[in-house]
C-alpha cells in the first residue's frame, strides 16, 4: 500500500494519497488548491488518481477536488447527504472502496463499488456532526485484514479534540443538534474500531475547526478514547455542553469557502501577480475599494507602513487572518518584500481569495520615497498598559480568554472584529492585546483603517503583561 500524508503547517491542513501498489489504483482525501505534488508523488509511485475524496464541505480552506478531476479525469465523492452544483459520486455509509479490483466498465465512475476484495479497501462511515454530510474513511491493506490499517477521520475527530458542532448555525442547525450528532458518530462508529488503529486527521493545532487540537498530526482510536477530553466516558447532553463551549470565533471566510466547495469556483490561477507603481496601487485602493495587505514581518511594518494598509506578516497564519479581516471578494494589493509576492498571492488562493491585483514591488524603497504616506505603529511595553481611560480589548479567542485576562478588558476575538469593532468608540483610545504580541497588530492596522484615532497595541501580549502585573 501507498499511503501519505501531506500536511500544510499554515492552514494546520492535512489530505492523503491512498493507493495500492499492485493496480496503480489510487484515491486522493481532502486535496488542498495547489495539486502539484500529489501528481508528481502520484506519478513517481506508478499511481492512477481515480477517485477525489471530501471528508465535508470544508469551510477552512478552498478544496482542490475542481482542480484534480480537471488534471487527471479522476470522479469527485461525498458523503451521501452532500448536494453540489457540479456532479458528484455519492458514498453511502458502509460501502467498500476497493483499490485492488478493477475499475468500473468505462464508466469514469472511478474505483469500482463492489468487486471481489481484493488489495487496498477502504470503508465509509457516515459521521455527521461537524456537518450533516461529513464521512470517515477506515483503511484497510487487504479486506481480510484483522485490523484496520487506519482512518481518516476528517474534521469529526482530531488529535486531543472533536469537530466544532456550531458552524451551521445559519443554515438553520443548531449547535446543539449538531453535537448531539457528533456524539453519536463518535460512540457508534469511530470507537467501536481497534485500539491499535491509527487516526489521521484533516487538521491539527492552530485550525479554527476545533479549540484543543494537538500539534500532532497522527494518532490512534486507543490514544485518543484515554486522553481526548472530548470522548472521557459522559453523558451526551454533559458532550453537548463541552463542545459547545468556548469555541474560536469563526472567521469571516468559512461561509464562503464553504459555500464555494459546495457550489463550484473558478480553478486555479498560478500566474504571479502584477507589479503594480504606487500610483496605481494606491488608484486600486480610491477607484475599486482595494486594500493594501502588508505581509512584511511584524517589525518591519511596525518601523513604517502604508499609512491605512492592513497587516498580516507572511510567517504566520497568513491566508487565515486574512479571511478574519478581508471581507471575502475584496480587491488586494500586496504589499511584499520582494520574491515573496507569489507565495503570499498563492497562500490567499488556498481560501478563496483570488482577486489579487497585483503587489507593490519594492515597498521599503517606496516608503522611503513618500514618508507624507507613511504611518508608525503604536505599541506599548507590557508594564505600560494604562489602568484606566481606555478601552482595553483583549483580541484572543474565547477559550483563551477564559483562562486569564487583565482587568477591565473586554474580549473582542480577532475572527469578529470586523463587526465588533462597531461596539467601540473611534474617538476614544484603544489599547489591544492577544497571547504574545502577533495579532494585536493585525487588529490595531484594522482599527487604523477604520479611522480608529488612537489605537496602541502590547508588546509581548498578555503573557508578557500579567508576568509584569503579577
Amino acid at each position: 500500500m501507498h499511503f501519505a500524508q501531506y500536511y500544510l503547517d499554515c492552514l494546520s491542513q492535512a489530505s492523503y494519497l491512498i493507493g495500492d501498489e499492485t493496480t496503480g489504483r489510487a484515491v486522493l482525501v481532502d486535496p488542498r488548491r495547489d495539486i502539484d505534488d500529489y501528481l508528481r508523488d502520484a506519478e513517481a509511485a506508478g499511481l492512477r488518481i481515480e477517485l477525489i475524496i471530501e471528508t465535508h464541505f470544508h469551510a477552512d480552506f478552498l478544496s482542490g477536488h475542481l482542480e484534480l478531476a480537471r488534471a487527471t479525469g479522476a470522479t469527485i465523492a461525498f458523503g451521501e447527504a452532500a448536494e453540489t452544483g457540479y456532479p458528484i459520486r455519492r458514498l453511502r455509509d458502509g460501502e467498500r472502496i476497493h483499490l485492488g479490483g478493477e475499475p468500473d466498465g468505462g464508466t469514469g465512475a472511478g474505483p469500482s463499488q463492489e468487486p471481489e476484495p481484493s488489495g487496498v479497501t477502504l470503508t465509509v462511515l457516515a459521521t455527521p456532526g461537524h456537518t450533516p454530510e461529513s464521512i470517515c474513511l477506515v483503511v484497510h491493506e487487504h479486506p481480510e485484514a484483522a485490523e484496520p490499517y487506519g482512518v481518516l477521520t476528517g474534521d469529526t475527530l482530531f488529535v486531543g479534540d472533536v469537530g466544532r458542532p456550531d458552524l451551521l448555525a445559519t443554515a438553520g442547525l443548531t449547535p446543539q443538534d449538531m453535537a448531539g450528532r457528533l456524539y453519536r458518530s463518535l460512540h457508534g462508529k469511530l470507537l467501536t474500531l481497534p485500539d491499535a488503529t491509527r487516526v489521521f486527521p484533516a487538521h491539527g493545532a492552530g485550525s479554527a475547526c476545533g479549540r484543543n487540537l494537538s500539534t500532532e498530526t497522527t494518532s490512534t482510536i486507543g490514544d485518543q478514547r484515554r486522553h481526548n477530553y472530548a470522548l472521557q466516558p459522559m453523558p451526551e447532553a454533559e458532550f453537548i455542553r463541552l463542545v459547545t463551549a468556548g469555541q474560536p470565533a469563526t472567521p469571516g471566510y468559512f461561509a464562503h469557502d464553504a459555500a464555494l466547495n459546495r457550489d463550484g469556483h473558478p480553478l486555479l490561477d498560478t500566474a504571479p501577480p502584477a507589479a503594480l507603481t504606487l500610483d496605481e496601487a494606491l488608484a486600486a485602493c480610491r477607484d475599486a475599494g482595494a486594500v493594501l495587505l502588508d505581509s512584511r514581518p511584524l517589525t518591519a511594518y511596525t518601523a513604517a507602513h502604508f499609512t491605512g494598509s492592513l497587516h498580516i506578516s507572511l510567517d504566520t497564519r497568513f491566508a487565515e487572518y486574512a479571511g478574519s479581516v478581508v471581507a471575502p471578494g475584496t480587491p488586494i494589493v500586496l504589499v511584499s518584500d520582494p520574491g515573496t509576492e507569489a507565495e503570499a498571492r498563492l497562500r490567499l488562493a488556498r481560501i478563496g481569495y483570488d482577486h489579487v491585483l497585483g503587489h507593490v514591488p519594492d515597498p521599503a524603497a517606496e516608503l522611503a520615497r513618500h514618508p507624507e504616506l507613511v504611518s508608525r505603529s503604536r505599541r506599548l511595553s507590557p508594564g505600560d498598559v494604562p489602568s484606566e481611560g481606555v478601552q482595553l480589548i483583549d483580541v484572543r479567542n474565547p477559550a483563551e480568554y477564559e483562562t486569564g485576562a487583565l482587568p477591565d478588558a473586554r474580549n473582542l476575538p480577532l475572527a469578529s472584529l470586523p463587526t465588533s469593532c462597531a461596539t467601540l468608540d473611534p474617538e476614544r483610545p484603544v489599547v489591544l492585546y492577544c497571547r504574545s504580541g502577533g495579532r494585536s497588530v493585525i487588529a490595531a492596522a484594522l482599527l487604523e483603517a477604520r479611522g480608529f484615532r488612537d489605537v496602541r497595541d502590547v508588546i509581548g501580549g498578555y503573557e508578557a503583561a500579567a508576568t509584569t502585573c503579577g
